[in-house]
């Protein structure tokens, strides 16, 4: 299933005390009761980096936001729209970046088509190593795996016409986003967890990031750059203003010395 599903109507929401209402009157499974309308927001526009087949920059102009338990959905006023799951949406936050703030989404769109080409490389490397060309095959599959890699991130950009209303938009979604965590992640994580691995880091903020920065491969550092080059960081600023009010040391005077006649 592809990550941003083109629509052409918006899934039947209910309001957060119809849900309620209607799970007290004992459904056959909860399951069966419809997602729940967090937040909707009118006058907004969308847009996505690299752009979506079949969903114009005319599409993304204008329309509304309806951020449900179960989906993160667009409608235009063309009458195109699209839907997300929220465990394809690996990143969102705040931006400050331009002269638009937006509600910035990263997506994640590796699919199987793209793992099979992924696979289909490395059986090309293997192949050509058998044939004598090893070392070179094994860098174009590299740079091949790179470029596959960076090409699965795609980016959402929301802008709200309120900008006002970009707090209550990433609290919906981070609520919604919560509701469905990455279970296959989340498993994994769990099973490679070595507690007599953990030691305490007696390093600084900046010695820390230098660590996860390393350990970095090209593609993921450099999405880590964007990032922070994008985000907008309220605490950043107040401790360069901090910095700029503390007061400068007094000179300390200098002791004249006494000779004695």
């Amino acid at each position: 299933m592809p990550t941003v599903s083109l629509i052409s109507s918006v899934p039947h929401s209910v309001t957060k005390e119809e849900s309620d209402s209607l799970s007290t009157s004992t459904p056959t499974s909860f399951n069966d009761l419809p997602p729940i309308l967090a937040h909707k927001e009118d006058d907004v526009s969308v847009t996505f980096d690299p752009p979506v087949a079949g969903f114009s920059e005319q599409d993304g102009a204008h329309g509304t936001l309806h951020v449900l338990s179960s989906v993160l959905v667009f409608m235009s006023t063309t009458g195109r729209g699209f839907q997300i799951e929220y465990p394809s949406i690996t990143l969102h936050a705040i931006s400050r970046a331009g002269d638009r703030p937006s509600l910035y989404c990263q997506l994640d769109e590796e699919t199987d088509a793209t793992a099979e080409q992924l696979s289909h490389t490395n059986l090309n490397g293997i192949a050509a190593a058998e044939e004598g060309e090893e070392e070179e095959e094994q860098e174009d599959g590299e740079e091949k795996e790179e470029e596959q890699y960076e090409s699965i991130m795609r980016e959402l950009s929301i802008f709200p016409q309120n900008p006002q209303a970009l707090e209550a938009l990433f609290e919906a979604l981070s609520q919604c986003a919560s509701l469905h965590p990455d279970r296959d992640e989340s498993d994994e994580e769990d099973a490679l967890v070595d507690p007599n691995n953990f030691e305490i880091f007696d390093g600084n903020e900046d010695e820390e990031l230098n660590i996860v920065s390393a350990s970095l491969v090209p593609p993921y550092q450099a999405a880590l750059d964007h990032l922070e080059s994008i985000i907008y960081n309220p605490f950043e600023r107040n401790e360069a203003q901090d910095s700029t009010n503390i007061p400068e040391p007094q000179a300390e005077e200098q002791e004249s010395g006494h000779t004695g006649e």
